[in-house]
């Protein structure tokens, strides 16, 4: 069962004898919103006045400019669609639904033209989620769906988790649906939690990343949601790949630590020593698969990629691993 919040804006009632105004604009559905990506890009489009739904699996994680949202009926306030959408179609409204529950997802996409589909946080079903939030989307009526996949996203990648990307990707293209991939590179925010007590160790070699900051990602999907609610086609049936200025290796992630006040060192690893040093932590196996690959993947060259995808959406140049550490550019 899917719960729908609403918040309102005032408005005047209209004499009856005036006529009835074009519909107002479908809401832009944002998942992952008390994310780090989905709450950034919901940020993002509220501070451009776009009318949003925010799907949540917990309501009580709202995010603060949109805690004054209060419940309207899944299907009593519609004007033929469904999904709980009011009839005064307010600026932001909160759906409650996962990716595995097919039911309540339909319902909370009911009435949505766009949607940006996040990725689910990694599991051992993250693709049977995914196929069910897809399905979902599609019976609901959803136009639209940009999905935040994985650059080389591929059936045989050297990153485990980049199959389940291309899985999903060809889920999403069967579906019917219109679609936008952006296949995003390593998050660049991330290299710096590699560290261990001041020690980088993996098998990744000399390989390089063009690791992309999560808030260029975010803001690359915000302007594509904000084409594609106003109509725009040109994003329809596109992958773009986004990463940041600079491919790194992670000798140079550590000496950039290092400059910044963080004393840093690259270790190489064998895969063997790889496996070995993660198994102290009791993880499943595929999930060790995922963390070792991480570095074999960067060792591969598959990674050693620079696009100007970020400054063509965005119109602003990604931020560098110095520039993030420095808190802004």
């Amino acid at each position: 069962m899917s719960t729908v919040y609403t918040r309102h804006s005032p408005t005047a009632a209209s004499p009856a004898s005036t006529p009835a105004a074009p519909g107002p604009p479908t809401p832009i559905a944002v998942t992952g919103a008390t994310g780090r990506i989905g709450g950034a890009v919901a940020a993002l489009l509220h501070e451009r006045g776009a009318p949003l739904r925010l799907l949540l699996r917990d309501p009580s994680r709202t995010p603060r400019w949109a805690r004054d949202a209060r419940p309207v009926a899944p299907a009593d306030d519609q004007d033929g669609a469904g999904g709980g959408r009011a009839r005064d179609t307010p600026s932001v409204e909160v759906a409650v639904a996962q990716y595995g529950d097919g039911e309540a997802a339909r319902a909370a996409l009911a009435g949505v033209d766009v949607l940006l589909m996040v990725s689910a946080s990694e599991s051992a079903d993250r693709l049977t989620q995914h196929r069910t939030f897809i399905d979902a989307a599609a019976v609901a009526g959803v136009r639209h769906v940009v999905y935040t996949s994985f650059l080389g996203a591929a059936p045989d990648a050297v990153f485990t988790l980049a199959r389940t990307h291309w899985a999903t990707e060809e889920h999403l293209r069967a579906s019917g649906m219109g679609f936008t991939l952006l296949r995003d590179s390593f998050y660049l925010d991330f290299l710096p939690d590699l560290a261990v007590d001041g020690v980088i160790a993996g098998p990744a070699g000399t390989g390089r990343v063009g690791a992309v900051a999560r808030e260029d990602v975010a803001r690359s999907a915000a302007a594509v949601l904000a084409d594609l609610a106003a109509g725009e086609s040109r994003h329809d049936g596109a992958v773009y790949e986004l990463t940041g200025p600079r491919a790194l290796s992670l000798s140079d992630v550590a000496a950039i630590l290092t400059a910044a006040g963080r004393p840093t060192v690259y270790r190489q690893e064998s895969v063997e020593e790889a496996y070995a040093s993660r198994s102290v932590y009791g993880a499943p196996d595929w999930q060790v698969d995922a963390w070792v690959s991480t570095y074999t993947a960067i060792a591969s060259g598959a990674l050693d990629r620079v696009t100007h995808d970020v400054d063509r959406l965005t119109g602003r140049r990604p931020l560098g691993l110095a520039e993030l550490l420095a808190g802004r550019p």
